[in-house]
């Protein structure tokens, strides 16, 4: 009551008796409704809510007094926010025309408004250093700006944890570029330059020759040895029955059982083994099979039952203290030779699996990994082939075959490739051996123990 007084000077009888009669209520509601109607009034002439002399509707306008409305669907904003007119002087200043209601802003060219921050900026004292720029934003993407702003930030970048990050992978990097682009007689002549092998076509020649200086470059760096995973290499080809056709019900039984053992440190074919085997389930052998392996019936009823042949294997390899005293893998051109005939000899056989062929490495596989080839240019004579050799032997003989994959994978350990296990053999089902799996050879042979 103290603060009415002091802004209508009126008694307390008036005050009492305007409140008694009902008249002056009445008024004073009719003029706030005529004062917000003009309020309503000059809002809208004065560029306010509504839709004005532009056409524009529902965009928010300020309006007389600060008060400010959003209409058909637009946000609305607080009525205590003043609208000022942006000053022309901070927009010019800022290389922008100043904006007006109803237009686009104008944009002022860039070297316009370069030129006038250089004229407003302030020159610096002759003796005062020049201040370090300050980086320029720019993308995440891109790493080398994000290099620059480590190093204004004072930090130094530091190498990742990545082997990869060495200067060395770099100089590896750089080599290679140089040979993709030499010709194939610049290839041999380079290769023959460092005592290499010139055969094979141009692809080969270039894997040949990048392994080469990336084992040197290695070599130089860290000082590694660049042998292979194991010291030896047993290389499996079987040979089976087999009818023209090969219709789905026929039992496969393997009736050659050779074996050619690959010094990884000397690359050479150190020794080998052959022994035939007399098939049970189809003891007669078709002539197809005859034809194709050159094996006649008279040396498979002559031979000794698979049980007796895989216990003389097993001691061949025994003698030559592997999986004791040298580490060493099987190694197969193609998977049927472990997954499927010696996975099937076993049961007509009533013996359980060897341990020491759960697992092997597949040629092929590994060739086509290295060289970059598809999986049709994988076979024995097409990559033969493609390291410019000829096949020696008669095909289809076990353990030519397998003196063929021996010289094989001697040329692509010349050329610098890491054989190592890629496929295994897990409750009867093939399965593949990542490449960052754990090493590990095979173990020392035993002769598996017969089924119940």
């Amino acid at each position: 009551m103290r603060c009415l007084s002091s802004v209508f000077p009126v008694t307390r009888a008036e005050l009492a008796e305007s409140c008694r009669d009902p008249k002056p209520r009445r008024d004073c509601r009719a003029k706030a409704q005529e004062e917000r109607g003009r309020s309503t009034r000059r809002r809208r002439c004065c560029g306010g809510v509504g839709p004005g002399a532009d056409g524009t509707a529902g965009k928010r306008r300020p309006g007389a007094g600060g008060a400010g409305r959003r209409v058909r669907g637009a946000v609305r904003v607080s009525p205590r926010r003043r609208w000022r007119r942006p000053r022309r002087c901070s927009s010019t200043a800022q290389g922008r025309a100043p904006r007006s209601p109803g237009r686009r802003p104008a944009v002022v060219p860039a070297a316009a408004a370069m030129e006038e921050r250089k004229e407003n900026r302030p020159e610096a004292a002759p003796d005062e250093a020049p201040a370090p720029p300050a980086p320029a934003a720019c993308s995440p993407g891109r790493q080398h700006c994000r290099i620059n702003d480590q190093e204004t930030n004072g930090k130094t970048s530091t190498a990742s944890s990545n082997d990869f990050s060495d200067p060395v992978y770099k100089e590896i990097a750089i080599t290679n570029g140089y040979i993709n682009r030499m010709t194939r007689e610049e290839l041999r002549s380079k290769l023959a330059e460092f005592k290499l092998e010139t055969r094979g076509v141009k692809d080969v020649l270039k894997k040949r020759l990048k392994n080469y200086y990336k084992k040197q470059k290695l070599m130089q760096k860290e000082q590694i040895s660049g042998q292979s995973c194991y010291d030896y290499i047993c290389v499996v080809d079987f040979e089976a029955t087999c009818e023209e056709g090969n219709p789905p019900e026929f039992v496969h039984e393997i009736i050659e059982f050779p074996v050619v053992l690959v010094n990884t440190h000397t690359l050479e074919i150190e020794d080998s083994f052959q022994q035939y085997v007399k098939p049970e389930v189809n003891p007669k052998l078709s002539n197809f099979c005859i034809n194709l392996t050159g094996i006649t019936q008279d040396v498979v009823d002559k031979a000794d039952t698979f049980p007796q042949v895989l216990q003389n294997v097993v001691e061949w390899m025994r003698q030559r203290e592997l999986g004791t005293k040298y580490s060493y893998s099987m190694l197969t051109d193609g998977s049927w030779d472990m997954s499927k005939f010696l996975n099937i000899q076993c049961r007509v056989s009533r013996i359980k699996y060897p341990s020491f062929a759960k697992k092997w490495i597949n040629i092929r596989k590994s060739y086509g990994n290295f060289y970059k080839v598809p999986r049709n240019q994988t076979k024995l004579t097409i990559m033969l082939e493609k390291l410019g050799m000829n096949y020696d032997g008669r095909p289809h003989s076990g353990l030519d075959d397998s003196k063929n994959i021996a010289r094989i994978a001697i040329r692509m350990l010349q050329d610098g490739c890491d054989l190592r296990v890629n496929e295994r053999i897990h409750g009867g089902q093939l399965m593949t051996v990542s490449s960052s799996a754990p090493l590990e050879g095979a173990p020392a042979p035993q002769m598996p123990r017969y089924r119940n």
